[in-house]
């Protein structure tokens, strides 16, 4: 029997009335959170459940992927709104020809920087268990040069033997782990995991350079104060856990959450070093641009 699911653009797509409704609110929260698109289609549906839109349950998510999809297909919510991690891709490095080489090259010295955690106290590295936050964690990070990783859930063992080994060629004197993970046993274990695995591969990659680590979200106070949605621990979940319920990282509000690793990445730099590198940059940046014949004279 032929598939009759949607292939392709779907431009005549004609949903129903609820179905217009729904797409409205998903359209709301995508306009709400404009700064930090792209959203995933998780924190959408919180968001609509946030707004009582949506109830809180499994077939409610399910719903709203395959509206989405459809929304996406017929043009109405752009394709780069909501953040896909599904698909890698390896893809060559090509020009067009000499014309092409060399605008390649302004963009790369229009896009010269340094690294902005020179001088700093602690290198800081940003985990998360998400990989679709990625993007806006990134956002946030990228002007204090702080990069962001993802394992999609648990990171893997390379992972976290590339940060002892950055830690040993970066310079620094010691380095300060941000961690975002579910409020869980898993996201907890996890924390515990990455901690414990860094600082065992550091002693031998990095030895004399102190790791710390720090879980920013989501912590128990952030699920009352900011009125997060909860579900219940999993029974067949034995691993320790002081919470009496659970939340996902990606029921934090995007807004929220830009703010929470802002504060506290902005609580461990020291402003007067950060400034000297930006202006190192930017007069390096513009002889590069004068070297291309596109600088001041």
């Amino acid at each position: 029997m032929p598939d009759k699911r949607p292939r392709g653009y779907q431009p005549g797509w004609k949903p129903r009335a609820h179905t217009v409704q729904l797409l409205t609110a998903v359209e709301r929260v995508l306009a709400r959170y404009a700064a930090q698109l792209p959203l995933t289609i998780r924190q959408i549906w919180y968001a609509l459940v946030s707004d009582d839109v949506l109830a809180k349950q499994e077939r409610t998510y399910k719903r709203l992927v395959e509206l989405c999809g459809m929304a996406r297909r017929s043009g109405r919510i752009p394709w780069e709104a909501i953040r896909d991690d599904t698909e890698t891709a390896a893809e060559p490095v090509a020009f067009t020809g000499v014309t092409d080489f060399q605008q390649a090259q302004l963009e790369a010295a229009r896009a010269y920087r340094l690294d902005r955690q020179a001088g700093q106290p602690a290198r800081i590295e940003l985990f998360c268990e998400t990989a679709g936050m990625v993007p806006q964690l990134a956002a946030v990070a990228e002007p204090f040069g702080v990069p962001c990783y993802s394992g999609s859930g648990y990171n893997s063992l390379p992972g976290k033997r590339g940060a002892a080994r950055r830690a040993a060629e970066g310079g620094h004197a010691a380095v300060h782990i941000m961690v975002i993970s579910d409020w869980d046993p898993s996201g907890l274990h996890l924390f515990t995991a990455l901690a414990e695995d860094i600082t065992a591969f550091a002693a031998t990659d990095a030895p004399g350079i102190p790791f710390t680590f720090e879980r920013l979200a989501v912590t128990e106070d952030q699920v009352t104060e900011l009125g997060l949605p909860t579900a219940p621990v999993k029974a067949t979940d034995r691993r320790s856990f002081a919470g009496t319920s659970t939340t996902q990282a990606e029921a934090l509000s995007p807004a929220a959450l830009a703010g929470i690793v802002h504060t506290a990445i902005s609580r461990h730099r020291d402003p007067d070093a950060l400034d000297a590198v930006l202006a190192r940059e930017h007069a390096e940046r513009q002889a590069l641009l004068h070297d291309l014949g596109h600088g001041p004279h």
